[in-house]
């Protein structure tokens, strides 16, 4: 198993400086964000979710793909995917991501579902147009070699191992695999870890790790208890990460685990740090 960690946590952090972090704090690989960024946010201050240093979009990452793979070969990092905002019907940005991630030596692009859940609009009329949007994605990205992910995650018609099987499961897993994110499905789509890892199989494409657990928030008038969650240290989270490495090593799993950390309360070479040592452990 190699350990990663999405660059969507480290903002502030220029191409070198990422690089140069990562390998100090001795990381395997690194999962790029490379995204659009909305208008106006061009000169705005660094942030996760806005403007980012790195400055990677599918506009740009082909003619950057050497700097890339120079950067990271410099510090000894494997690159272990693109962290894409990409619809899986927007065709054209998926030709970019596919044809840099080609260049790149990147082995995936994370794509999303056409529509998010809200429970407007009926499951299964959502599962198909998502069928239908992967199927013609894929017509594209398998010309370049590239697998396309699909990130278990709440406000999904995917937060599941099982609910993302589904869909993955109409095409041939060299094509598509599943994101497993454990600190997503500890508030929507927990299920049994060896029975997850079982039924992704071969779909199991890559982890994102971070960790949540929930909190007494208020009482409601009828007195139910409400509650929160909170971003902690993986040790301290409600998921059973050593259960999960004990089910890895059963199927062999060999590839990327990438740190996805955005609590407020540390810095991120102290969530990196930690994180890493705490992963090493297991």
């Amino acid at each position: 198993m190699k350990i990663s960690a999405t660059t969507v946590m480290l903002p502030e952090y220029d191409l070198v400086q990422t690089c140069q972090l990562l390998q100090r704090l001795g990381f395997d690989g690194v999962e790029w964000r490379v995204r659009r960024l909305a208008p106006g946010q061009e000169n705005a201050a660094p942030s996760a979710w806005g403007r980012h240093l790195t400055d990677l979009s599918p506009e740009n990452i082909l003619s950057r793909a050497e700097e890339v793979k120079r950067v990271c070969a410099d510090h000894g990092l494997g690159i272990a995917g693109f962290a894409s905002a990409c619809s899986a019907t927007d065709l054209e940005q998926v030709r970019l991501l596919a044809e840099g991630a080609q260049a790149c030596g990147c082995p995936a692009i994370r794509l999303s579902c056409p529509r998010g859940y809200t429970g407007e609009v009926n499951y299964h009329e959502l599962y198909q147009e998502a069928v239908d949007a992967y199927g013609q994605a894929l017509e594209i990205t398998r010309k370049y070699g590239v697998k396309v992910l699909v990130e278990m995650h709440g406000g999904t018609i995917h937060p599941s191992a099982s609910l993302a099987y589904r869909i993955v499961s109409n095409f041939p897993a060299t094509d598509i695999g599943v994101i497993y994110d454990p600190q997503n499905m500890v508030r929507d789509g927990f299920e049994t870890i060896p029975l997850a890892i079982q039924l992704l199989g071969d779909y199991l494409a890559h982890l994102h790790v971070g960790a949540h657990r929930p909190e007494p928030a208020e009482v409601d008038e009828k007195g139910t208890q409400k509650w929160k969650w909170r971003a902690v240290p993986m040790g301290m989270g409600l998921y059973d990460f050593p259960k999960l490495f004990e089910c890895l090593r059963a199927v062999n799993y060999s590839g990327y685990i990438s740190i996805e950390d955005f609590a407020g309360d540390r810095t991120a070479e102290e969530k990196l740090s930690s994180g890493i040592a705490y992963l090493r452990s297991l």
